[in-house]
């Protein structure tokens, strides 16, 4: 596997709407970093939060997430508890070629203050908006900011399509939008 430039990645953007909207260079005026860089794509957190919650004393289960976990916000500065995350999704949509594996890791801005995006791939045919998780480990409330930077991707070339792609086993994330919850 290789790692795609900024050339390639462009080209697929541009031509193949594989992220939109598509920020052609990286934006940094007052803000977290966003848009094109050398060898990956720093995408924006939109500003629909899932804030969790242990209101109800609830049970994490993966197999029958209470939605009632969270607690819906649509703010330019979400807050996260201590100890606690957020969920939250990209400003852009992707649409991942079938001969591609993407990889989505934190910024580090957000990493040196304890906050953690989790990592987490984009499989080859997957498309939709990314539905991020960040994880507050400190004692003190964090700040996530909207419509800045919160991740980056990686885009690696296969040396082949797999057999089968996400489209093709109808994966139960393809074509999310907004904030997606775990599904079984």
């Amino acid at each position: 596997m290789a790692i795609l430039s900024d050339k390639w990645i462009r080209e697929a953007a541009t031509t193949r709407g594989m992220i939109e909207p598509f920020v052609e260079s990286q934006r940094r005026d007052g803000v977290i970093s966003y848009g094109l860089s050398s060898f990956g794509y720093d995408a924006r957190v939109a500003d629909e939060f899932k804030i969790f919650t242990n209101i109800d004393n609830a049970i994490v289960d993966p197999k029958n997430f209470a939605d009632t976990s969270f607690v819906d916000r649509q703010t330019d500065v979400c807050v996260i508890p201590p100890n606690s995350f957020a969920l939250a999704r990209t400003v852009e949509y992707f649409r991942v070629p079938e001969d591609v594996l993407v990889i989505c890791l934190g910024k580090s801005t957000y990493a040196r203050c304890g906050i953690i995006v989790n990592v987490t791939p984009l499989e080859p045919g997957w498309e939709g908006h990314v539905t991020l998780e960040f994880s507050n480990t400190t004692p003190l409330p964090a700040k996530i900011y909207a419509n800045e930077g919160a991740c980056q991707f990686l885009f690696l070339a296969g040396n082949e399509r797999p057999e089968v792609t996400y489209a093709d086993r109808a994966g139960k994330y393809m074509g999310q939008r907004g904030v997606t919850l775990p599904r079984l």
